[in-house]
């Protein structure tokens, strides 16, 4: 515990750490500000094919319907908050010279390696709690509750109001979940580099790449997809359907616990063997 208050004293004592919260804020505000001044020009237009055919009652625009869609705009941007910390938690040592140093102290360098990890899985779960509380609970005291309407490209579902706290709640552990692998890859890469910058631009296009391959509808893709991590990053909507998809929400998240044991594998097995010379 005393390593580990040490580490998390060297990631909130950078200014990037705050400006990563920040930014969720902003982001939050801006989107907020937005479908408080043109939301239901948005909603009518995509809720147009709906209306033609039904009358619909009540305010589609509320807390839940806001927050739905922070977190689609937020979780495509927080993998690079997330690298931003994890990205330097080894190669920021490395390049200042403070490795041999850190080395030095009687602990062993896989127990290292697991206390950098434990340190940018907090600071990622702080991220996610922060986005909670500037897009969800910030959204219900703007636009108050309701029933939600998640609209999807195919199909309306409508899901009640009293059901909507826990199915946030299951969203965010799950985004933890996801943003917990992108710190693991981080990580990873950092052990390779001597400077942040590398595993920060690497963790970012890998993500890249592979979300648009995970988007892409071409057959040549198609048999990969279930493999790739970003595939299943997205799991989180599914706690916005009816039914909840349970099964496939459970597969995703085996899938991004292996990932991230297997980042920290190569972690691990790489920072055993590499030789410190700063």
């Amino acid at each position: 515990m005393k390593l580990l208050r040490i580490e998390l004293y060297k990631v909130f004592k950078r200014p990037r750490t705050y400006i990563s919260f920040g930014i969720v804020a902003a982001i939050s505000f801006i989107i907020q500000l937005a479908m408080l001044s043109g939301g239901k020009d948005f909603v009518s237009f995509g809720m147009q094919a709906v209306t033609e055919q039904f009358d619909v009652q009540g305010d589609i625009i509320n807390g839940y319907f806001v927050t739905y869609i922070i977190l689609q705009s937020l979780l495509v941007q927080i993998p690079l908050l997330v690298a931003l910390v994890a990205g330097d938690m080894l190669a920021g040592e490395a390049s200042m010279g403070t490795m041999r140093l850190v080395l030095t102290k009687p602990i062993s360098r896989p127990k290292l390696i697991w206390i950098k990890f434990l340190a940018s899985l907090v600071y990622t779960v702080m991220l996610i709690v922060w986005l909670a509380v500037v897009g969800l609970l910030v959204s219900l005291l703007i636009f108050g509750a309701g029933d939600m309407v998640n609209m999807k490209s195919d199909t309306f579902i409508i899901l009640l109001k009293d059901d909507m706290v826990w199915r946030y709640m299951a969203a965010f552990v799950f985004a933890s979940l996801a943003m917990t692998s992108i710190a693991a890859l981080a990580l990873m890469l950092s052990a390779f580099a001597d400077n942040s910058i590398g595993p920060i631009i690497a963790t970012m296009g890998i993500v890249v790449v592979l979300t648009i391959l995970t988007n892409l509808e071409l057959p040549l893709f198609n048999a990969i997809k279930p493999y790739l991590f970003t595939t299943h990053m997205i799991g989180w909507k599914g706690f916005f359907d009816a039914p909840v998809p349970y099964a496939a929400i459970n597969k995703s998240a085996m899938v991004l616990v292996a990932y991230t044991l297997g980042f920290l594998g190569i972690t691990i097995a790489y920072f055993n063997k590499k030789d410190i010379s700063s």
